[in-house]
């Protein structure tokens, strides 16, 4: 009877999830038309990369508990594969999108084989030096631009190149449809073989390993699924911007905001990097903007405190925070409700 009512519980909690998502869905898609102001649409654009950026780490860095800060290596090679198909070959984006994601998968898992060898801050460290490497590499590249990068020409409004000027109706769609893809992939995993052996990794390898779980396979289809997710999202990033260059892209800074939205929502939880990006992104873009008589820096300055304070008060994040008033639940949306059911 308490199996049975655990799993009655957890299949409750996941159609809330889901609905949660549908729901959140539902809302994007209705407030186009309520914004009048080009700046407010661009921090909703904005917020939801950014958020869509984050849930791709968190694939690796949450669920599966390997800290990464390379994915704006992952991120850069989406970015140019978008870009290279615009500027050197003059067709849609699409192609370019696709190859870069696949080709950002491959890439992750060869630099990830022999840096899984290592553990904790060790591979953390590793990842650091993965991004020097592949810095300098897209700067002194000329075939992708060198450190002059790749502007793209001027073309009309359409689907077909993934470009607006007029206003960013159209990238807010595309915002929508990409953190729908991002978030409903991890949602389908998290209560699939896959996310269970990633936080069974997560919790200890060692003991994941003694039940039968190949970590390294685990966590190198976790790095490629979040490799492909984090170059999706860089395609995304390039088509936005107009441009693409080696600092912009592939940068220790950029792989930061991967980690920190994530930390500051709640690593490893469903909700946690659209939360993170929620409260991030409109702080750094509005006080950027009208605080910017204080001088250079200032949005950084309030964002760097406001992560000190969580790591301080509440490691687990917002999520944690929503946890302590039984809002949602703790670490894990589907992990919390696995522990509650496993004890006697």
């Amino acid at each position: 009877m308490a199996e049975a009512g655990g799993a009655v519980k957890k299949t409750d909690t996941e159609g809330r999830i889901w609905l949660g998502l549908l729901a959140v869905l539902a809302l994007l898609a209705v407030i186009p038309g309520a914004i009048g102001n080009a700046f407010h649409a661009h921090v909703l654009v904005l917020i939801l990369l950014y958020a869509s950026m984050a849930q791709s780490w968190n694939i690796l860095g949450g669920y599966c508990g390997q800290i990464s800060f390379g994915h704006s290596v992952f991120f850069g090679i989406g970015a140019y594969g978008a870009g290279m198909a615009m500027v050197r070959y003059g067709s849609a984006p699409w192609l370019g999108v696709l190859a870069g994601a696949l080709a950002a998968s491959a890439v992750s898992v060869l630099i990830s084989w022999p840096c899984f060898k290592l553990r904790g801050h060790y591979f953390a460290i590793a990842t650091f030096a993965v991004v020097e490497i592949f810095g300098r590499l897209f700067l002194v590249w000329d075939w992708i631009g060198g450190a002059l990068g790749l502007d793209y020409p001027i073309m009309d409004d359409s689907w077909t190149h993934f470009l607006w000027s007029s206003d960013k109706t159209g990238y807010y769609t595309g915002a929508v449809a990409l953190f729908a893809l991002v978030f409903g992939v991890v949602r389908s995993i998290e209560g699939r073989r896959l996310g269970y052996y990633m936080r069974a990794v997560r919790e200890g390898q060692e003991t994941a390993e003694s039940l039968g779980v190949n970590s390294t396979h685990v966590k190198l289809t976790a790095m490629a699924l979040s490799a492909f997710m984090a170059a999706l999202c860089g395609a995304f990033f390039a088509q936005y911007n107009y441009r693409v260059d080696p600092p912009m892209v592939v940068s220790l800074d950029m792989s930061m905001k991967f980690v920190l939205i994530t930390i500051l929502g709640g690593m490893g939880t469903f909700w946690g990097p659209l939360l993170g990006a929620a409260v991030l992104i409109p702080l750094q873009e509005y006080t950027r903007t009208y605080l910017a008589s204080l001088g250079a820096g200032v949005d950084q300055v309030i964002y760097g405190l406001l992560i000190i304070f969580m790591m301080v008060r509440q490691p687990r994040g917002i999520m944690g925070f929503l946890a302590e008033f039984g809002i949602l639940g703790g670490r894990s949306d589907s992990a919390g409700k696995e522990a509650g059911d496993a004890s006697p």
